[in-house]
């Protein structure tokens, strides 16, 4: 028998595997609450975005956690098509169980559907993850443990595809995230928990790749994607407010257009259909609004600008 180590790197590994699990459940949730809003070919879209996600950040949780796995006396390398089948797997069950929740006509019936097809195959992708590994010697496995693992995938799929469908508000969305995340490390620390290994020393040889030449990058660039993602997702307006934006436009337009412009008045001329009269109250004695009589000249003798007539 050997001697297992699951925390070779101490907590690093399984604090970034606990924080890439929930990074994939927050930008599934938000994806999923996108594609459930949305119709036709966007919803479809949007559900992709979330296996994708979901799918991606349990395999990258899974594989960040087996870098702090190690057994003395032997090697560890992983077989890259079984590697890359399981994130396969992972991504392939995920959309299934979202598909299942997101377009069937009983909600509880859906849901355990989506749950137990998605969590037996999180489990798939976890021994499949496990069958990839090479050493020098081989893999046992404990039926109860085993069994007692996909029962906890079964029950973080079920939870994690209730909040999927179910969370609206933001703070609730980022306490589901969370505890997705945690359920996803334990179905993993439970299923590593059923694992014996029997070391075969004369075993030479040792095919695949290192985790260095290959799970590590890959891993790399599936949280970036994650994050990334994340930031782009989180930036993006919702339906709702794309719906808001013509509405938002016309407003505008109403209050910046005003009356409809015309000509341009003389600032001196009398408006059209009032009298001069209107303006200054009627004539006295017969003289014009201006004190003067009707022929333009005052009673004074004065000219209209004020001057004697005899100057």
């Amino acid at each position: 028998m050997g001697a297992l180590n699951q925390f070779s790197f101490g907590w690093l590994t399984p604090v970034l595997s606990y924080a890439m699990a929930c990074a994939g459940a927050a930008l599934g949730l938000r994806c999923t609450l996108r594609g459930l809003a949305a119709t036709g070919a966007a919803r479809r879209n949007w559900l992709l975005t979330a296996a994708a996600a979901i799918g991606s950040g349990i395999w990258t949780m899974h594989f960040v956690a087996m870098f702090g796995f190690a057994v003395d006396g032997t090697e560890l390398r992983y077989s890259v098509p079984l590697t890359v089948l399981s994130l396969l797997v992972a991504v392939l069950v995920t959309g299934l169980g979202l598909t299942v929740v997101c377009y069937g006509r009983h909600r509880g019936l859906a849901l355990l559907g989506g749950g137990c097809t998605t969590g037996v195959g999180v489990a798939a992708m976890h021994y499949l993850g496990m069958a990839a590994v090479r050493m020098h010697g081989g893999l046992r496995y404990d039926g109860g443990t085993v069994a007692l693992s996909v029962l906890v995938a079964v029950g973080a799929a079920t939870a994690a595809l209730w909040a999927a469908v179910t969370v609206r508000n933001g703070y609730a969305a980022a306490a589901a995230s969370l505890g997705m995340g945690l359920a996803v490390s334990c179905m993993h620390y439970t299923g590593m928990a059923a694992v014996h290994v029997q070391l075969d020393p004369a075993r030479t040889g040792l095919g695949g790749v290192s985790p260095m030449d290959f799970v590590f990058p890959l891993a790399v660039g599936l949280g970036s994607f994650l994050f990334l993602a994340s930031a782009f997702v989180a930036l993006s307006p919702t339906t709702q407010e794309r719906a808001g934006y013509p509405e938002a436009g016309e407003l505008a337009i109403e209050e910046f257009a005003g009356p409809a412009a015309g000509p341009v008045a003389d600032p001196g001329a009398v408006p059209s259909g009032l009298a001069l009269t209107d303006l200054y109250g009627p004539a006295a004695d017969g003289f014009d609004p201006y004190g003067r009589e009707p022929d333009g000249f005052d009673p004074a003798g004065r000219d209209p600008y004020g001057r004697d007539r005899a100057a």
